[in-house]
């Protein structure tokens, strides 16, 4: 018999809290998401919304382990990914705010004494801020075929040095001279980190969580930095992905088949859609650290000529005009997760998912980010009317 470890009113208001209905608010964010999972068939997701008065609504569908059967919850973790770059670009300005550096610094000045640092392409006119806005002429190594025939290796022993990304770049012909232009690069944010660890003298996860994680009490972000993340959503991607991943990316306990550190700066968290949505609203306000930053962080440069509305800050993207106003934002794509983060400024409101498959997505054959995004977006603002 199951005999119950709790004295009767304790229990019964644990069961209470467990089988409480849904707020009017987390029935429509779970609808939309539920018509979303009927729609396009993906594993599962979860998604968040935080509301000008700083509560959050959320809400999950689908399954976080296929072959387990184990149900999605607000609380699964996933990869951020990119999103990640957000929380490394405001360590930086933090860093800049305690005099420590300076976003007119030349790279050199920080790494200038490695012995690949020569052989980067602009090594010696790349400064701090080239990096964080991707006008550094930088490669990105994730989609240079060496590095993905490389995954196997870099990403299956227990231990990785980030020095080996750069490696790949290294050499190189720059794809334009500092500043010229715009072209995303995983590259610099890796370097960035390597900063980060320079001028601190701490791991540059570590020298984020100081002083961005903690204060805001953000425990539902984490390094994704092992294989073994707690609770974190099993990945799903097409078999026939460039990086030579089985279709399902953990092992029947959950466990990476791959180490994520891989990622480095990147990237390099876990988190949860409730999580991403209260740090979007946090940054966005201003409230993320008490120095003032919001004029560094959204002093964007234009992505494409022919699109001025769309800028980058420092690790966010900015479109400057949206039939719902100004976003902000950035999205993350990992082997098998894929996120969203987009705060919608005239509204004071921000959105935030996660899915658990990168099939249909990775390649672009699949219009269901921005269809989700749309749909939460309109769902968010019609919350404050």
């Amino acid at each position: 018999m199951f005999r119950n470890p709790l004295p009767l009113p304790v229990f019964a208001l644990a069961l209470a809290c467990l089988t409480a209905p849904l707020t009017a608010q987390e029935e429509r964010l779970s609808s939309a998401l539920d018509d979303a999972h009927t729609r396009y068939g993906f594993p599962g997701a979860t998604a968040a919304i935080a509301l000008p008065d700083g509560s959050v609504v959320t809400a999950a569908t689908g399954l976080a382990d296929r072959e387990a059967g184990r149900a999605m919850t607000p609380e699964t973790p996933m990869l951020a990914a990119s999103i990640g770059k957000s929380f490394v670009a405001v360590t930086v300005l933090a860093l800049e705010s305690e005099g420590r550096l300076s976003r007119d610094d030349l790279l050199s000045v920080h790494l200038g004494d490695r012995p690949w640092f020569d052989a980067l392409p602009n090594a010696r006119t790349i400064t701090i801020d080239h990096l964080l806005h991707h006008t550094s002429g930088l490669p990105d190594h994730v989609h240079l075929p060496e590095f993905q025939r490389a995954w196997t290796g870099l990403a299956g022993g227990p231990n990785f040095d980030p020095e080996e990304l750069i490696g790949f770049v290294t050499g190189r012909e720059p794809l334009f001279e500092a500043r010229q232009a715009w072209a995303y690069s995983d590259t610099g944010y890796v370097l960035l980190g390597l900063v980060i660890e320079d001028v601190t003298g701490q791991a540059w996860r570590e020298a984020g969580r100081t002083r961005l994680l903690d204060p805001l009490d953000l425990g539902g972000t984490v390094p994704s930095d092992r294989r073994d993340l707690p609770g974190l959503a099993v990945g799903y991607v097409d078999p026939d992905n460039p990086f030579g991943l089985p279709a399902r990316t953990a092992d029947a306990q959950g466990r990476l088949l791959w180490n994520p550190s891989v990622e480095s700066a990147g990237g390099g968290f876990a988190s949860t859609s409730a999580d991403l949505a209260r740090w979007g609203q946090l940054l966005f306000a201003g409230d993320a650290m008490e120095e003032p930053y919001l004029d560094r962080l959204l002093d964007g440069v234009p992505v494409d000529p022919d699109a001025p509305g769309i800028l980058y800050g420092a690790g966010v993207a900015i479109h400057a005009d949206t039939p719902r106003g100004p976003v902000w934002g950035h999205g993350g794509w990992i082997p098998g997760h894929v996120s969203s983060l987009r705060h919608y400024a005239d509204h004071g409101v921000t959105v935030a998912f996660q899915i658990n498959t990168d099939v249909g997505i990775a390649d672009d054959t699949s219009d269901l980010v921005p269809a989700l995004e749309a749909a939460l977006a309109d769902l968010a603002i019609s919350l404050i009317r």
